[in-house]
């Protein structure tokens, strides 16, 4: 027997952490993981998976046919069109084989380079409308990857479309070789991505059916505590498979729930912004951008970078906020507590499932509405408005009051016939930190977020005048008015009540007793020695570098792994903002913002954060036009409408006009700097829907209520 024989290569680009085989109580573990995921829907029959089979045949055969006709449109003869081929082929779930019950597919239609995009979104289109099994079908043409949404025989599809420069397409076609890539365009590149990064990852895992198990697991976990979803800031499932297989090349001969819990413990250490990696980065001279630090100074500002592992290297995880990394360590590490009390045998996989109680963890929440008229100017409004909503996150979590803004991914309709058919609501918990005689100001925030809206809806041309969006402030009682009890109640505890988590909470501890959630010695040292020569990545400012761990893949870099002097300039600037306030004392008791004919004064007092600084808040809101407008005193009783919240409207009817004495009627001096976020400030705008504003095609509907918080 050779040495290679004795030392067998796995896949990653370190050694594995252990090699041990699974323990009896391993194994056991493993098959009530699997009896705990079945109630959840996970597995579908051999019915179903057939159903799957059919509908890909018949779409298939639907892309060869129209193929065909396309090609003797372009005077192609038909001897040839007969043999110029065209394939359908899976990613994501489904090709991974972790669907569940009910999920859509993920396909891509690869077409010989004489069929072009137009053809795709024009003939192919209109063949698709003409089946009797189709509904629901819509073409996003504009967006970053352009696809056609449908249901098939009720399966919900997803199609992609990519032109190889090949004169036909056989039936092997394999799109992993990266010279299928030449003298493509940049969006067929990224359509053919999905597949390619499908294939490696099942490529470079060393046991594919442990690893489908805990990714399972994984993946239901994070749907049940809110933080699946890539369009919100989260994580979307080609992350959370990358995440899992790096934990199966670091214990390769693992059981499915020894790799689920190893997964916590790997990630809830993770030293954030290091990049995870599958395999080093393949050198290739096509010329695509790669996601690459030491070249793109948009790529060092990234907070959670997993990259993936088929050419060209991009990061899944681009839309990630510094609200959204807080929250999903923060899951990672109640994750690991959970799965040490299985292990313990105080615990049963059910409590890993359990549901975020989202709807009691905040005393305030902004409710997003999107309203239409018609059922297909819907669907397409929604989708627009979601792929924003990160957009409004991070206008909120950018606010100085602002301690965490929490969005979840479930969206709700209409609670009876009188808020309207076709109505959208999603729901944004805030925590705010703990200042005094002071007000909070959001208008200017979500008007710039409604501004966006509007301008993208123009620029593409999908408005239409029945198209709104309207964004509300509740407190947790009054959300009954919103959502019915059995949401409100899911995952209710009584301890959980009025809980929440902000970075400057007390942090849970990895630290524990117990043998199983304490990894062993030697999983410590390996995993402090294994490092990644990755370029200096800046952090955000609340990062300390010396409580940094060194749980990272490859070569250490202990010259830049954060930007100490952005740190210190931030430092400085906020220092200096806190003593002007001091210096020229807090502004007026009452102080009202006014857009339209109404004023919103809303007492956040039960704010549970600490905060060190005060900083003036902005004194300027937009007007209809985008222009700033200074506020106005009004010094008679204002009668407050907000939201249609009775409890509001009886507690807050009228709003007291300040003392002659509290009114400063001098212009009012300029304001201080405010701190800024530069994680957030340099970060580039998404491609897919430009975020930068400019003039508005369309009428934008200003904000007719100043959201205007008072602290006490």
């Amino acid at each position: 027997m050779t040495s290679q024989d004795n030392n067998p290569k796995y896949p990653g680009i370190t050694s594995p952490i252990a090699l041990l085989d699974p323990k009896p109580l391993d194994l056991e573990l493993s098959k009530s993981l699997q009896a705990a995921l079945e109630p959840h829907g996970v597995f579908e029959s051999e019915a179903e998976l057939g159903h799957r089979l059919e509908v890909l045949s018949k779409i298939n055969c639907l892309v060869k046919a129209w193929i065909k006709d396309v090609s003797m449109e372009k005077n192609m003869p038909s001897n040839m069109a007969e043999n110029v081929g065209g394939k359908i082929f899976t990613f994501g779930s489904y090709r991974l084989g972790v669907h569940t019950k009910g999920a859509d597919i993920d396909t891509l239609c690869v077409a010989p380079r004489n069929v072009n995009r137009t053809d795709f979104f024009g003939s192919f289109y209109e063949l698709l409308k003409e089946q009797p099994e189709t509904k629901d079908l819509r073409a996003v043409e504009e967006a970053f990857v352009p696809v056609i949404k449908m249901s098939f025989d009720g399966i919900e599809l997803d199609m992609l479309f990519a032109r190889l420069a090949y004169p036909s397409i056989p039936e092997d076609q394999d799109l992993r070789d990266e010279s299928i890539l030449k003298n493509l365009d940049q969006k067929c590149v990224r359509s053919l991505n999905g597949c390619r990064v499908t294939d490696e990852i099942l490529r470079l895992v060393p046991n594919v059916e442990s690893f489908r198990m805990a990714l399972r697991a994984v993946k239901l976990w994070a749907k049940k505590r809110g933080i699946y979803s890539n369009a919100l800031g989260f994580l979307g499932g080609v992350s959370w498979a990358m995440l899992v297989a790096r934990a199966c090349q670091l214990y390769p001969k693992a059981a499915p729930a020894t790799l689920v819990q190893k997964f916590f413990m790997v990630f809830s250490q993770w030293p954030w912004p290091q990049p995870v990696l599958l395999k080093q980065p393949d050198e290739c001279n096509l010329q695509f951008p790669v996601w690459d630090p030491r070249v793109n100074p948009s790529d060092r500002f990234h907070l959670m970078p997993i990259i993936t592992p088929a050419y060209p290297h991009q990061n899944s995880t681009f839309n990630v906020t510094v609200s959204t990394r807080y929250i999903m360590s923060e899951e990672f590490k109640e994750g690991l507590t959970v799965t040490g009390e299985i292990f313990e045998g105080k615990a049963a996989w059910e409590r890993l499932f359990d549901p975020i109680p989202f709807f009691t963890k905040y005393k305030h929440y902004m409710v997003l509405v999107a309203k239409s008229d018609e059922e297909d100017h819907h669907l397409e409004w929604i989708g627009l408005v979601e792929s924003k909503i990160r957009i409004l996150v991070g206008n909120l979590e950018r606010n100085p009051f602002i301690g965490l803004a929490h969005v979840t991914p479930d969206s709700y309709g209409p609670m009876d016939e009188s808020e309207g058919t076709f109505v959208k609501k999603w729901f944004i918990g805030l925590d705010f930190k703990k200042v005094e005689n002071m007000n909070v100001d959001l208008t200017y925030d979500i008007q710039s977020f409604s501004n966006t809206i509007y301008n993208q809806a123009g620029k593409i041309g999908m408005w239409k005048q029945d198209m709104k969006i309207e964004v509300k402030h509740v407190k947790r009682k009054q959300l009954d008015q919103y959502l019915p009890q059995s949401v409100l109640q899911r995952g209710r505890k009584k301890d959980n009540i009025g809980k929440s988590i902000t970075p400057n909470s007390k942090r849970l501890s990895t630290d524990t007793a117990h043998p199983a959630m304490a990894h062993s010695k030697s999983d410590s040292e390996l995993l402090k020695k294994k490092t990644y020569a990755a370029p200096a990545v800046a952090m955000d400012s609340g990062t300390n570098s010396e409580e940094v761990r060194t749980l990272v893949d490859g070569k250490q870099d202990t010259e830049n792994t954060c930007d100490t002097g952005a740190e210190q300039a931030e430092e400085t600037q906020q220092k200096q903002v806190t003593e002007h306030v001091h210096a020229n004392g807090p502004e007026p008791v009452v102080e009202m913002g006014k857009i339209g004919d109404s004023v919103i004064e809303v007492d956040v007092s039960e704010s549970s954060n600490d905060s060190t600084s005060v900083i003036a808040k902005r004194p300027l809101s937009p007007d209809h036009n985008g222009c700033s407008l200074p506020k106005k005193i009004k010094e008679v009783d204002i009668e407050v409408k907000d939201s249609g919240d009775s409890e509001a409207r009886e507690s807050n009817s009228v709003v007291k006009p300040a003392s002659p004495m509290q009114i400063d009627r001098t212009p009012a001096p300029t304001p201080p700097i405010r701190a800024v976020d530069k994680m957030h400030m340099q970060r580039l705008p998404s491609n897919e829907l430009p975020d930068m504003h400019s003039p508005s095609p369309v009428a934008v509907n200003p904000i007719k209520k100043s959201i205007n918080m008072r602290l006490k």
